[in-house]
Order: structure tokens, then sequence, then C-alpha cells
């Protein structure tokens, strides 16, 4: 018994003690200046803003996996679709471009939805002809479709192509933005899990990864969308801008009274209020999360994942539930995509690489505990902390290995490998974690 008793005292120990433990690496990463740590907290909060959307993201995939043992492999499809939002919502018109042909767009995606819904109904209702009725309403859709949709998209994008070329955004605020990218990529999360759920897991992953890299190549050569690979800049943002800052006398004179110049002071300033903002939009999905998982209806999401066989025969609807948790999920991954466009002010479809969007993602869940949400959330800050400092420490640690080498071939050859050192180091990590703790840092209940 008390043993019992010392061991989940220690399980209730371990979370605050690791997220302590993380915190002084920030904390170092702030204020110590050597070979290891930057000494800047300009370094230390970029590095931690972005570890938080790498939380909110880690959380959605966290929920699919860890509630219901879904295999989500397309994460960064719909982190691209949120990271549309803000370019949609938020940026300002383009003057011309819904004249040239915005309206007709809008026609042309109406008519490809009422296609799909009425091939459904004839499906359904034509059952002697069902074939040959879905294969002419599909034919017949997709040209009306074409026939709409290809001027108008030649005359959105020759509107001032070198500038702009695209449809434009609404002038909305940027906040409400977050909130459309989790409703663009909920929607496609339903579209996708009304075709693929009724898969094998490995079979989803398979459907999954196709479906987002899909979606990354649609963002790169739809030009009228969202520029394609000429990208767009000069995203709003919820928070000043530094250059406004300097400018600003009181400002200065605060900055100066801290130690910091106007540049430095400026750059800190800017990165506590986006790190508030997104502790904000953090701790409320993870409140919502915590009394979701606490609720019959968590219960009953996992003892889905444990056993589906057992959970249908008890009369649950197994595949309307994993449609259900992979929509929250996708749209919590939606919010975090809006948030990182926000966060870096631009919009490249060709930076959304899935090594990046979606296997490190992964590695983040497993190492903090798939299934826990606090987890999650350490995995994903720690991973992405280790992930910036192995690109640093990585050849440090080459220099150091090689020093006894005499100069030859070989050594110029792992000095100038050392910038894969960050890839070894999170499959060190990964490999690491799966022996000592297979549960994660921070294991489920």
């Amino acid at each position: 018994m008390s043993t019992n008793r010392q061991a989940a005292s220690a399980s209730i120990w371990r979370a605050p003690v690791l997220f302590a433990i993380l915190a002084a690496l920030f904390v170092l990463e702030g204020t110590v200046r050597n070979g290891m740590f930057s000494g800047s907290w300009n370094t230390s909060l970029a590095m931690l803003n972005m570890g938080l959307i790498s939380a909110i993201t880690a959380l959605g995939v966290n929920m699919q996996w860890g509630y219901a043992g879904l295999f989500n492999v397309g994460v960064v499809g719909f982190l691209a679709l949120g990271g549309l939002a803000p370019v949609l919502i938020s940026t300002q018109p383009v003057e011309g471009a819904w004249q040239a042909g915005g309206t007709r767009v809008l026609i042309a995606l109406a008519v490809a939805i009422g296609t799909l819904a009425l091939a459904a109904q004839a499906r359904k209702r034509l059952p002697r002809w069902r074939s040959l009725a879905v294969t002419l309403v599909l034919i017949g859709g997709f040209v009306l479709y074409r026939w709409l949709f290809d001027p108008a998209v030649t005359a959105i994008e020759a509107n001032n192509p070198a500038r702009h070329g695209n449809i434009g955004g609404l002038g909305l605020p940027v906040l409400l933005s977050w909130a459309v990218g989790g409703v663009f990529a909920a929607a496609a999360a339903w579209a996708v899990g009304k075709v693929a759920l009724g898969l094998r897991s490995d079979y989803l992953a398979i459907a999954t990864l196709g479906i987002g890299e899909i979606i990354v190549a649609v963002l790169k050569n739809e030009d009228w969308l969202a520029r394609g690979v000429k990208n767009v800049t000069s995203i709003p943002r919820p928070v000043p801008f530094e250059i406004q800052l300097q400018r600003n006398p009181e400002f200065v004179e605060f900055a100066q009274s801290w130690g910091f110049t106007a540049a430095a002071g400026s750059g800190v300033w800017v990165k506590l209020c986006y790190m508030l903002l997104f502790l904000v939009v953090l701790l409320s999905i993870i409140l919502l999360a915590e009394l979701a998982l606490k609720s019959p209806w968590g219960r009953m999401m996992r003892a889905i994942r444990d056993n589906e066989t057992a959970a249908e025969a008890m009369g649950k609807d197994v595949k309307a539930r994993h449609l259900q948790v992979f929509i929250l999920g996708s749209a919590v991954i939606g919010i975090a995509g809006a948030m990182m466009i926000t966060l870096d002010g631009l919009m490249a479809p060709v930076g959304y690489n899935p090594l990046r969007y979606t296997f490190l993602i992964w590695v983040m869940v497993i190492v903090g505990g798939s299934g826990n949400n606090w987890g999650a959330v350490l995995g994903a800050v720690l991973i992405w902390f280790l992930w910036i400092k192995a690109e640093i420490w990585g050849p440090q640690l080459i220099g150091v290995l090689t020093s006894p080498m005499p100069d030859g071939d070989l050594k110029a050859h792992l000095l100038g490998s050392a910038a894969h050192m960050r890839f070894i180091a999170m499959g060190l990590v990964l490999l690491a974690v799966l022996r000592f703790a297979p549960r994660g840092l921070v294991p489920e209940k």
C-alpha cells in the first residue's frame, strides 16, 4: 500500500517538476550568454511563442489520437487551411478583384457543392439507375463548374498580378480569423471524415497523408486564393508594430528603465503581447478539453478507443463519434495554423513541410504522453525548444567529438553534416522516451 501511495505521489509531482525544468530552460536562454544559450529575451520569447502554437497543434492531434485512436498524418494540411483564414478574412480587399470574378467564383463553388449533394441524393433515391444518374450529375456539374470557375480565376489573377493577383480579404479583425481558421479546418475534416473514417487505421493514415499534401498543393498552385508561391505579406497583427513603440518616447523611457534599448525592448514587448494572447487561447482549449475528457462523452470516447467492438455492441455509433472528434481536433489544429500565420506575418505555402508540421507534432504528442492534454503541451514546448537548440548544439557537439581526429575527408564530412544533427537528436529523444517512458513524460491517468 505504501509503495502505491509513493507511486501516486510521484506521478502527481511529475508534471509540475517537468514544467518547472522547462521554464528554467527558457529563463536560461534569456539570461545566460555562453556557447549553449543566447542570453537574449527576444530569442527566448520567440521560441516560447512558437512552442505555444505547437502546443495547441499537439492538443488537436492528441484529441484525435489520445481520445479516439485516429491516426491523422495530414496535420500539415489542416494547419495550412487554418493559415488561409487570416489571408481571406483579415487582409485588406484587393481593388478590382471581386469585380473581376469574385462573384462568379462563389457561384462556381456553390455549383460544386450542389453537384455533390445532388449526386448523393441520386444515389439514394434512384437505386435502379444509381450508377448512370450519379455519373450524369457529376459530369454535368463538373462542366458547369469549370465553365464558371476558369474565366473568373483567370480574371482575378490578371488583376495587378505583380502586387496582388488574388481575391484579397475582408479587412476584418485578425483575432476573428483565428476562429475562422478552425472553421475552415473543421469543414475539411468533415469532408475527409465522411470518406475516410470507415478505413482501418493504417489506410486512414495513408488517406490523411495524401489529403494533407493535396491541400498544400492547392495552396501552392491556386494563385487567386493566396498568391500561391508568390506569398502574401503584411498579414495584420493584433499587437503593435515594433517601429511604433520605438517612436513612442514614453515606451523608450520605459524600456531603458528595464535596461533594454528601444529596439530590444520593443521586440520583447511585442513577443510578450503575443505570449499572453497565445496563453489565453491555449488555456481555454485545455479547459474545454479537460471538461470534455472527464465528462460521459470523454469516457465514451476512451471506451471506443480501447475496444471498438465492445462499444459498438453497447449501441454506440462508433463512426459518428470518430467523425465528431476528428472534426474537433482538426478545428484546434486550424486555429493554431491561423495563429502561426499571424505571428509570422507571412503566408508562404512552400513552407508547409510535412517533416516539421506533421512528424514533429507527432513526436511532441508521443514524448509528452498521448491521451494527456498537459502532457501534449509539455512535449510540444520541450521538443520545439530542443528542435531549435539542436541546430546550435549539434555542430558544437560534432566539433568536440571530431577534435581528436586528424584533418581529412571524414572529419570534413562530419563537420559539414552537423546541420542534420537536429533530425538525429529528435530520433534519439523519441527512442529514449519510448524505451524508458513508453507512455510519455506525463502519461494518461
